[in-house]
């Protein structure tokens, strides 16, 4: 499909919308990082940066390009993994990440109403300041909440938590025509009509814009401990996972991971990971309002990761010994991104019985293909973390190997009756992929549901169904 290329009259018309000559970029003022975000290989310039400050901007500008059969890309901090806020037809990108007011923290409804720009570690620390918590913990802490919500964001705390979807009460929403809507809102119960804001989670911007959301709020834990629990191999810390949940002492977090992340981990932050002894680790955390109550539920499942032929539980009971497991884990993705020249990602979840499978089967393909491989990822939801590295490869032999790699696994995802993302999301990446996993009827009504919301196909376009 063609778009209408830019001319003098569109910037001066979106000029005039944003009022403010600095938060219109063209030509040189347009920085290298709006072409590409975190790790997808595609790059592209659009032809101009709006920096948004308000849903009538949005509005605004979505009216003006679905008039003049303009591209149009939303983005927030460009944390993606996937492609999905590139302007592969260049066009107008919209950056949220300057809409970002925490509206409101409402006490008594327990929720708190920000706009699509704040940062999840901004958040996470204003709400803990009223004593209160947002349990979707996604590893990149600079990320938007709007980003968050395009891809349903998940992290470690899914398995006692859940996923971002389930802390979504309400959206404010811009229609690829700009018109504005409001889906769902402070009720904690909606059975009227059809569950539009929850098809906007997970959208990845092609359906409408998220400006605003109203969120949902814990009580705050009081206490965390972790355990750190060394095994002889994957296999047994993997099956060991099953049993965990089966006891009812369900973790905040159950993690897992390999020998090489780790040392590839201690390499980029220069320090010692607090075991050395084992192939394989889980890292599991606990949390409630008391330090009893906690060890209960930790001891318990102590035992059965020894029953089950744990080396060793090793227990984190202070903030220190806490930031020296967790900060490793959080370096993972870095430490492997700085460990070679480019990476591709795959997100796959698979059942949780078939996390150890899918990650010696990348093992065999390591092999098979002569490409490294690194992983690790959430036990406790089956969601794994694959990267594929290129390491010395030339651009031929990467994209070969890449490839019959990733198609090996995606079919074995398909196999295992898992799913091609677990979090991360399909953008422009992984379309071929989501595709041939979910059939052809699946597929064609995901483009029926676009093509009403969006007949011009202007809003993120070539991403998530082409």
């Amino acid at each position: 499909m063609s778009y209408k290329v830019l001319d003098t009259n569109d910037i001066n018309f979106l000029n005039k919308i944003i009022n403010d000559d600095k938060r219109v970029l063209i030509d040189g003022d347009i920085r290298e990082e709006y072409s590409h975000d975190e790790l997808c290989g595609i790059q592209k310039y659009p032809e101009v940066v709006l920096k948004i400050k308000e849903t009538r901007e949005v509005s605004e500008v979505m009216k003006y390009a679905n008039e003049n059969n303009i591209s149009v890309t939303p983005r927030g901090t460009g944390t993606g993994l996937v492609g999905a806020a590139v302007p592969i037809h260049g066009g107008i990108l919209l950056d949220l990440s300057t809409m970002n007011k925490i509206v409101e923290i409402d006490e008594e409804n327990l929720t708190v109403t920000v706009e699509t720009g704040v940062l999840l570690m901004d958040l996470t620390k204003y709400v803990e300041e009223h004593d209160l918590f947002y349990p979707p913990d996604p590893g990149e802490k600079t990320a938007t909440i709007g980003g968050n919500i395009s891809t349903n964001a998940g992290g470690m705390r899914a398995v006692k938590y859940g996923v971002t979807r389930d802390y979504v009460r309400g959206l404010e929403v811009v229609l690829p025509n700009g018109e504005v809507v409001e889906l769902g809102g402070k009720v904690v119960k909606n059975s009227t009509g059809y569950a539009l804001k929850d098809l906007m989670i997970g959208s990845e911007g092609t359906l409408g814009i998220v400006t605003k959301a109203i969120l949902k709020l814990l009580p705050l834990p009081k206490k965390t401990i972790s355990l750190l629990v060394p095994f002889p191999n994957l296999d047994k810390a993997i099956g060991t996972v099953p049993k965990i949940i089966k006891s009812k002492n369900i973790p905040t977090a159950i993690e897992f991971m390999q020998r090489a992340v780790i040392t590839a981990s201690e390499e980029f932050l220069g320090k010692k990971f607090p075991d050395s002894k084992a192939d394989a680790y889980l890292i599991l955390s606990f949390d409630g309002n008391t330090r009893d109550e906690i060890i209960k539920n930790f001891e318990n499942v102590a035992e059965i990761c020894l029953e089950e032929g744990a080396l060793d539980v090793l227990v984190s009971d202070t903030a220190e010994r806490n930031v020296a497991i967790w900060s490793a884990r959080g370096a993972f993705l870095e430490a492997i991104k700085a460990s070679t020249t480019q990476m591709d990602e795959v997100d796959v979840v698979v059942p949780r019985n078939k996390i150890a499978e899918f990650v010696n089967y990348t093992h065999e393909l390591e092999e098979k293909y002569e490409i490294r491989i690194r992983s690790f990822g959430h036990a406790g939801d089956g969601n794994l973390h694959i990267y594929i590295l290129r390491d010395e490869l030339d651009q031929e032999a990467w994209e070969d190997r890449m490839r019959k790699a990733m198609n090996d696994m995606y079919a074995m995802a398909k196999e295992m009756k898992g799913q091609v993302s677990g979090e991360h999301g399909i953008g422009y990446d992984k379309i071929d992929f989501m595709r041939e996993s979910i059939g052809e009827a699946s597929y064609q009504a995901m483009k029926a549901i676009k093509l009403a919301l969006d007949p011009k196909n202007i809003l993120n376009p070539g991403k998530v169904v082409k």
